[in-house]
């Protein structure tokens, strides 16, 4: 089973989904993405994937949020994720990724709906 996880470990939510993986036999990837920050194409395709737009994937109370005037309902989805490329920390987590689907690790087990 081919499991990716965009992970913080300084996250208690991202740790907290990594074990549950874990306790499941799941060995996944782990994209420590502060680090390895995603593409824009990756991040339209995890968007799409999660089922979501990409202003929910947004944390809202981030500095980079408040300073880049991301608020603004003007922004195109376009601008929202070049933000989260240049801005990793603005993108919510954990995020667990198989095959074509994805869920937000919060809570924690709503990632158990995809494996």
């Amino acid at each position: 089973m081919d499991v990716t996880i965009y992970h913080n470990p300084r996250c208690s939510k991202s740790r907290q989904t990594l074990q549950l993986l874990e306790e499941q036999g799941i060995k996944p990837t782990i994209r420590l993405y502060l680090e390895d920050s995603p593409s824009a194409k990756e991040l339209k395709d995890v968007i799409t994937k999660l089922g979501i737009t990409p202003r929910e994937l947004l944390r809202k109370g981030e500095d980079a949020y408040k300073e880049n005037q991301l608020s603004n309902k003007e922004l195109t989805d376009a601008a929202l994720i070049k933000a989260m490329v240049e801005f990793p920390k603005l993108i919510e987590r954990p995020i667990v990724i198989k095959g074509d689907q994805a869920r937000l690790g919060r809570p924690p087990e709503q990632v158990l709906e995809i494996l």
